[in-house]
């Protein structure tokens, strides 16, 4: 597996190695050891996760607040989508700022996504089946969103927004102005 820190360092992209051959192909999906060794975080991954949505659907931006933040890594398995994290952690000196990568079940990229960052993704291919692991159990009361289209986050989603599809709870989320953050030395600190 290979690690690379994007233009937010605690956002890890993560390429794992695949071995193909005419029958097919094998790779390791996720290897506590090794990113724990690249993060230096413990992990305790408890929950795995499966959407599967239609070209156009934008789930998110969702998070949960603490002490119910959760640590992800994120993947798809089949299909192709934009995926999103936004640092929404504040005291961060990249506070409000996204990074965006495509992840797709060819290219098998992966992204590792610490608690106190809000995540979202759409989907680019027909249909894409998305899965991810979480550190802790979804917890309803802690869970909170900011809108795809907030301005101050200007994000690009690659789509006009007339293709997009959306429930009526994203659709209604606070601004990130407006939103219930986390706090980078009280949440995640002590």
């Amino acid at each position: 597996m290979n690690f690379t820190r994007t233009a937010i360092p605690d956002i890890i992209l993560c390429e794992p190695v695949v071995h193909g051959d005419r029958r097919g192909y094998f790779m390791e999906s996720f290897r506590r050891d090794a990113l724990e060794a690249f993060t230096g975080q413990a992990l305790d991954f408890c929950q795995d996760n499966e959407s599967a949505s239609s070209f156009g659907v934008l789930r998110g931006l969702h998070y949960q607040l603490p002490p119910h933040a959760q640590t992800k890594l994120v993947r798809v398995v089949s299909g192709r989508v934009l995926d999103i994290v936004v640092d929404i952690r504040k005291g961060s000196p990249t506070f409000g700022q996204w990074v965006g990568a495509e992840l797709s079940g060819e290219n098998k990229k992966q992204l590792f996504i610490p608690g106190g960052f809000a995540h979202g993704f759409v989907v680019l291919s027909e249909h894409a089946v998305f899965a991810y692991k979480s550190n802790r159990y979804y917890h309803p009361e802690s869970e909170r969103g900011i809108r795809f289209d907030d301005p101050q986050l200007d994000i690009d989603w690659q789509l006009p927004r007339e293709a997009l599809k959306l429930s009526a709870k994203d659709l209604a989320q606070p601004l990130l102005a407006q939103a219930e953050l986390v706090d980078l030395k009280t949440d995640f600190h002590g």
